[in-house]
């Protein structure tokens, strides 16, 4: 396979399998050869790992993975992608090409498919259209993931690492945070991809819990509370939270709050993951009563 690292190598390898690179699909491959090994680096990759790359695309970062890697596994969701990959990837025999939606695949199964070891690696140039959804699957699905390193587009990386009080700092932090070990690995220009893209980009890389780490008697009622706080950003947390459908007036907020140790005039943006949590532990003692 040719230096895919180019524009023009690339340019010359879509129009070879008559491949035209889909907006709709988020198809920008990367060309730049120094943000390529950031992501290789910052996965940590040994033989003994196993990596599973979500919308591989042309296999520019595929190749590196499987240089480094025991085992690949690629899900693209492309057919055309598909045999481009089977055909200019062939000489790695560590790499298991999977057509499929990342939307709906079982990555756990698709590992052991591949005769992977666990727990796994993700590593992706994400499809700006699919980052939230996909990203939150990958965190709350029960797969056995250790690390995920992630291009993902600039705005949305610095809401995963976002600090609580700071404009980024939204629900998806606040359940990024709670899952793993947040951190901005490189900011990456728009020049970098082909075909260039209309934002940056950035790499995040974020490190799995063993275990959650703030105490709360139920996930789910935790991160619904999350998502009430955030619904209406410019109201305080009782406003925000008593129109939220979480089985409480509008008088009991107050002293749900108060018993939490949270100002009830404060709003969600400014909380941390243990307030939220005390919150989440106030409300459901309240509502035991």
């Amino acid at each position: 396979m040719s230096n895919l690292t180019s524009p023009a190598a690339v340019r010359a390898l879509l129009s070879k399998y008559g491949v035209r690179p889909k907006k709709r699909l988020g198809q920008n491959f990367l060309v730049n050869p120094g943000v390529l090994e950031k992501i290789v680096a910052a996965a940590n990759l040994t033989a003994a790992d196993t990596v599973v790359e979500i919308g591989p695309g042309i296999g520019t970062l595929t190749g590196r993975l499987a240089e480094a890697a025991g085992k690949v596994v690629a899900v693209e969701v492309d057919p055309a992608l598909v045999a481009l990959l089977k055909e200019t990837l062939s000489r790695f025999p560590n790499l298991y090409l999977v057509e499929g939606d990342a939307l709906k695949a079982d990555f756990n199964a698709l590992v052991a498919a591949a005769g992977g070891a666990f727990p796994y690696k993700v590593v992706a140039n994400l499809p700006y259209y699919i980052t939230t959804p996909l990203l939150t699957r990958l965190l709350t699905g029960n797969f056995r993931v250790a690390l995920l390193v992630v291009m993902v587009q600039k705005e949305v990386a610095l809401r995963l690492v976002a600090r609580p009080g700071t404009k980024e700092y939204g629900a998806i932090s606040v359940l990024v945070r709670f899952m793993a070990e947040p951190e901005l690995v490189a900011v990456v220009s728009r020049g970098s991809f082909f075909p260039a893209p209309e934002v940056d980009s950035a790499v995040v890389r974020l490190t799995v819990r063993p275990s959650a780490p703030v105490t709360i008697p139920d996930e789910e009622l935790f991160f619904r509370v999350v998502r009430a706080a955030f619904a209406q950003r410019r109201k305080t947390l009782t406003n925000a939270l008593a129109g939220s459908g979480l089985g409480l007036g509008r008088d009991a907020w107050p002293e749900v709050l108060a018993r939490a140790g949270i100002d009830p005039t404060r709003r969600g943006e400014t909380l941390s993951l243990e307030e939220f949590a005390a919150v989440t532990r106030s409300l459901a003692a309240e509502r035991k009563e």
